[in-house]
């Protein structure tokens, strides 16, 4: 199971491996900073070499800590470029959400998707502009170009699904489907995902939202209703399996 990062982090991130003692304290100390915007969303941070002095610990364990970070989409790193912050505060309602997911179960969030995604897909198939459905178009190839990266491959699927819940066009459904990912993102289903989304998987989600986006630029409301259905079950086997 995961192992809770330091409770003085309003984030509450999980993280779903164990890490040293000295790369935990780097990674809180780097977090903290950058909840607190002393390294604000989209800085970049000083180097290895300089936050390895900073900190008084080897560049190993600081390549370490940001790892770790990067994983849980704290920060992006890009080769021959540096680390980049990519996280931003949202302290009341992450605060609220965090409260939220320590007493939600993965069947809780199950049927509450199971409520929502239906309907917030059969709105957007209805109410979906040409504009949105480019943008959504976008995103299903970033998923499509996704080979074995898990992180990027989440990341893609969570702006995929605020996509279709912005194309309802109801303000209150997308702020509830929001606290879903807020919800999934700080408890189970990313360690659940990651420990099951091999390389085949991943082709095959991708196989799966190609269809779905078909079916919503087809304003095919039916196909679009059944596809997210069959995908819940689909969700619902996994969870199965992992109990």
């Amino acid at each position: 199971m995961g192992l809770a990062m330091n409770s003085r982090l309003e984030a509450g991130l999980v993280l779903d491996q164990a890490v040293g003692g000295t790369v935990q304290i780097v990674i809180d100390t780097l977090f903290a900073k950058i909840q607190s915007e002393e390294y604000p969303a989209d800085s970049r941070l000083p180097s290895e070499r300089a936050l390895a002095a900073e900190l008084g610990v080897s560049r190993n364990t600081v390549r370490e800590a940001l790892d770790v970070l990067a994983t849980h989409d704290i920060i992006r790193r890009r080769a021959g470029s540096g680390s980049f912050v990519t996280y931003r505060a949202r302290k009341v309602e992450q605060s609220s959400s965090g409260s939220i997911a320590e007493r939600t179960s993965p069947l809780d969030h199950l049927v509450v998707r199971s409520i929502i995604e239906p309907e917030m897909v059969r709105l957007a198939t209805i109410n979906m502009s040409p504009r949105e459905l480019e943008e959504l178009d976008d995103i299903v190839s970033r998923i499509e170009r996704v080979r074995s990266d898990v992180s990027e491959f989440i990341k893609c699927e969570e702006e995929l699904y605020r996509k279709i819940a912005q194309g309802t066009r109801n303000p209150l459904l997308e702020a509830c489907y929001e606290l879903t990912i807020e919800v999934c993102r700080q408890s189970f289903r990313t360690a659940l995902m990651r420990r099951h989304l091999t390389p085949d998987r991943i082709q095959s989600y991708q196989t799966r939202y190609n269809t779905l986006f078909n079916a919503i630029a087809a304003r095919d409301v039916e196909a679009a209703v059944e596809f997210v259905k069959l995908h819940l079950v689909d969700e619902q086997k996994l969870l199965l399996h992992e109990s």
